[in-house]
């Protein structure tokens, strides 16, 4: 076991009318803002909002709290300041009833028109003071005016078997001028249903708040419930998790690079990296028992061991798939059409990646240097041999080279991992009966679309009074819009899938 369980947070309390201040001056000194939600406090208690920072200098994180006033439902927007912010707010809204005054698009972005005016689910009880019939759920999508502006309407029911989302196209000729994405057709009530469940069977249910990103869910709760219980995992434990990790960074990574092949319709390559990811999910069920790597992490470590036989089976394998990809890839990076079709496509720039705050990737691609696994210095990644991928052109192309590079990392991490042998080491740590009274914890984990957050607050008797989660996409949606406008229209599903975002992440 490791000597010593991650250091606690630090929370802060603020008046509600310095909240704004406090996250623009905190991220100003070095720290991002990783998510921005609402709690409920005692009965009868104004709801207080909540926003995690994370140092990037320190590694460490950062509770701010801001109790609402009195029988106010309103505060002063922060998007001003920082507009990462824009979709908390919404999201804010959506389920606590709080209005953010001066937001500048403020709309739902997880509940419809179908859902009753007044009910907020999250909320500790109604909302303080009710809304007005001005700040209904109908939605207005923006309107761009303009001589031969038409509308292209897709969605929220797609062809194939992709999830549900609206895209609204504001186009003139056959550039976008504008996209907006409407999403919340995915919204299952997970955070409510998290709280009210007992904090042991909760595993099951953050595994499947996004069906890809089993892996990354289930650490990420494992370490908001480490965090709130003290509890630090054995060293082989960690090694097993993250090869769990970067197995699921493999196949997801290797599945994107075959739609985008196929987006391009450069069908060769994309027939490759579909039977290579069934590879990669292979690898994932000989390691866990689960071709989707279910049912591995719980809170305390693994419940599986590695034998020896096994782990020389895999490290073999990891070899050998690695020069299969290097070989599959070599189709993609070294056709020139297929390089001219994604270079200079979805460009965000680099500002604007910073200021919306976009991530893993997508974030990556367009010079935000930020990876969890190095900036909180996690374990074991503290100690192997790596170097987070980069780039700053924030095109197509610069995203499917970034996918590239991060699966060489992962295989040359699983070598590193799968190198030594794990038997007859402990791989489970006891957890205590309880939760603490009154405590927070995070898990905060770079799965592979990106920063991933689990964020648990317990109340005076230790019961779960807060559990939210925030998926990458929540951070990137903003960036495909950004990415597609003043594309042409055939380009999208290039952006689109450059992307690859959740809809059932972000909807929860």
């Amino acid at each position: 076991m490791s000597d010593e369980s991650m250091p606690a947070i630090e929370r802060k309390t603020y008046p509600i009318d310095h909240l704004a201040n406090k996250l623009a001056t905190g991220i100003g000194a070095g720290r991002r803002l990783g998510l921005m939600t609402a709690r409920k406090s005692g009965d009868g208690d104004p709801l207080v909002l909540v926003a995690l920072l994370i140092d990037l200098v320190t590694g460490g994180l950062r509770l701010i709290e801001a109790p609402m006033r009195p029988g106010d439902n309103t505060y002063s927007s922060v998007t001003a300041r920082v507009p990462q912010a824009h979709w908390f707010e919404r999201s804010i809204r959506d389920f606590f009833g709080l209005t953010p005054a001066g937001h500048p698009r403020l709309k739902s972005v997880l509940l419809h028109e179908a859902w009753p005016q007044g009910f907020y689910p999250l909320a500790a009880t109604s909302p303080q003071a009710p809304l007005r019939d001005t700040q209904a759920r109908a939605y207005d999508f923006l309107q761009v005016k303009g001589e031969g502006v038409y509308e292209i309407p897709v969605g929220p029911i797609h062809a194939g078997i992709i999830e549900p989302g609206h895209f609204r196209f504001s186009c003139l000729g056959e550039t976008i001028q504008n996209l907006e994405i409407r999403l919340g057709y995915q919204h299952r009530g997970i955070e409510e249903r998290l709280q009210r469940t007992p904090w042991r069977r909760i595993p099951p249910f953050a595994e499947a708040i996004s069906g890809d990103t089993t892996v990354g869910n289930a650490l990420a709760h494992a370490l908001a419930i480490e965090q709130l219980t003290g509890v630090a995992v054995p060293p082989a434990a960690a090694a097993l998790r993250a090869a769990a990790l970067e197995i699921e960074r493999i196949a997801s990574h290797i599945g994107d690079l075959g739609g985008l092949a196929g987006d391009i319709g450069f069908l060769g390559p994309a027939a490759l990296f579909a039977r290579q990811r069934g590879r990669a999910l292979g690898l994932g069920e000989r390691l866990t028992g689960s071709r989707f790597q279910s049912a591995f992490i719980r809170p305390g470590g693994v419940t599986r061991p590695l034998s020896e036989e096994m782990r020389r089976s895999i490290l073999a394998d990891v070899i050998a798939f690695a020069a299969d990809f290097d070989e599959a890839r070599r189709l993609l990076t070294d056709e020139p059409g297929a390089v001219e079709r994604m270079e200079n496509v979805g460009v965000v720039r680099p500002s604007l990646a910073r200021d919306f705050g976009l991530v893993g990737p997508a974030g990556r691609a367009s010079g935000q240097g930020y990876d969890v696994r190095a900036a909180l210095r996690q374990p074991p990644y503290d100690v192997l041999d790596w170097t987070p991928a980069g780039s700053e052109t924030g095109d197509v192309l610069a995203r499917a080279m970034i996918r590239i590079q991060e699966v060489a990392t992962s295989f040359d991490l699983l070598h590193q991992l799968l190198s030594t042998p794990l038997v007859d080491f402990e791989i489970m740590t006891t957890l205590p009966d309880t939760l603490p009274a009154n405590a927070v914890g995070a898990g905060v984990v770079e799965a592979w679309r990106g920063e991933l957050i689990h964020l648990a607050i317990t109340d005076a008797n230790g019961g779960l009074l807060r559990y939210a989660v925030k998926d990458p996409s929540f951070n990137n949606w903003t960036g495909l819009a950004i990415a597609a406008r003043l594309e042409l229209v055939a380009d999208f599903p290039l952006c689109n899938k450059s992307f690859g975002l959740s809809y059932s992440g972000n909807d929860l």
